[in-house]
């Protein structure tokens, strides 16, 4: 049961403030304001305040996802190391957090997937869909971006070199549908 977690603490802190008291006797204490907050966090938390998630993130590291459907997955820090992901379908995926690192990822899909704060390190992503795709504050160090379409995509923020940025605003144009940030603008193109 979730409330039992709380009442738990509660007796904790009762138990510490006697204890207290006993020991350091020419120490006065007031035990109610803690008994007040345990009372308080008790009765008007919800107990999901109170439940651990024990959730850990999903691993597909060296693994064969080619051509494997991920559409419209939550799929947030998710790990992707080493995988094969080729022609695989991101679309609409939520993959925020999650780490694609030194993987394959040709000819996939990534259209209207959120990438926000991932970290797609030493990805080929050639041919790739990237469009209307949200790479904002993502780390793409190293990433490949040849032939790959980017109409729409949002990289606030993003860490590139300058010769990925040359590269992707050679083909940048759109505005994002989500995030209506400019392409060309959310890369620093001249």
């Amino acid at each position: 049961m979730l409330w039992q977690p709380g009442l738990a603490l509660l007796l904790g802190i009762l138990l510490f403030c006697l204890i207290y008291i006993k020991t350091n006797h020419h120490r006065v204490i007031n035990p109610i304001p803690a008994l007040i907050l345990s009372i308080f966090t008790l009765c008007f938390l919800p107990d999901t305040a109170l439940a651990v998630d024990w959730t850990h993130p999903l691993s597909f590291s060296n693994a064969q996802l080619a051509r494997r459907d991920f559409s419209g997955e939550t799929l947030q820090a998710a790990e992707f190391s080493n995988a094969n992901m080729e022609m695989a379908n991101f679309t609409g995926a939520d993959l925020r957090g999650a780490v694609l690192s030194a993987s394959v990822m040709t000819k996939a899909n990534l259209h209207q997937a959120d990438l926000t704060n991932a970290m797609v390190d030493q990805v080929n992503l050639t041919g790739a869909d990237l469009s209307d795709a949200i790479f904002k504050e993502a780390l793409l160090l190293r990433a490949l971006f040849t032939d790959v379409n980017i109409q729409g995509a949002d990289f606030t923020d993003a860490v590139l070199d300058r010769a990925q940025i040359k590269e992707l605003c050679s083909k940048a144009s759109g505005v994002n549908s989500k995030t209506g940030v400019d392409t060309r603008e959310s890369l620093g193109c001249r």
